[in-house]
């Protein structure tokens, strides 16, 4: 996907080398920026200078790449369950909380509403397991397949849903209403 900094850099008709000398940075600079890195400070002012535009406007484009970053570490935080107990909540929910992008906060709400509903169904489950362990005479551990199988059913939600991102920038199974 080509990022701002080369779609105005074609439109101008200017090479990688040309724009360099234009705004005074090194050809590798501009290459770095053209690849996806953020402009700061010098090299944001000299590119937006060179390019005729607002610099907001060559970080507004990068900024929309980044919220899907947020999101898919968002979404890779929910695996935080396999090791520690509601761990699928509490990551989620502080990534969500400390994302600065409206964006992110929004696929980190669904992210952690699916997830409540999950682990909701897994509590319900887990509970219910011992009775009809009991009711049916089975000697097995009950919630022993029911733990591993509703597990893997996460795993599957969080894999499609990272799917999701990465292809359509979007979430592919999340709720209709959020509860958050």
């Amino acid at each position: 996907m080509k990022t701002k900094v080369q779609i105005l850099r074609e439109a101008k008709n200017l090479t990688q080398a040309e724009l360099a000398e234009k705004s005074g940075l090194s050809l590798r600079t501009v290459q770095r920026m053209e690849a996806g890195n953020i402009p700061k400070g010098f090299t944001l002012r000299a590119l937006a200078d060179s390019l005729d535009t607002h610099a907001r406007n060559l970080v507004a484009d990068m900024d929309k790449e980044d919220f899907i970053e947020r999101a898919k570490y968002i979404n890779t935080s929910t695996l935080f369950s396999l090791f520690i107990p509601f761990g699928n909540l509490i990551f989620p929910t502080i990534l969500t909380l400390r994302s600065s992008d409206e964006k992110a906060k929004t696929i980190g709400k669904d992210l952690i509403t699916l997830q409540i509903i999950y682990t909701f169904i897994l509590g319900i489950l887990l509970i219910a397991c011992p009775f009809i362990q009991k009711a049916f005479s089975i000697r097995f551990p009950l919630f022993v397949p029911v733990l591993v199988t509703m597990k893997c059913l996460n795993m599957l939600m969080i894999l499609k849903n990272g799917a999701g991102l990465n292809r359509n920038k979007r979430l592919s199974i999340k709720l209709k209403t959020s509860i958050l």
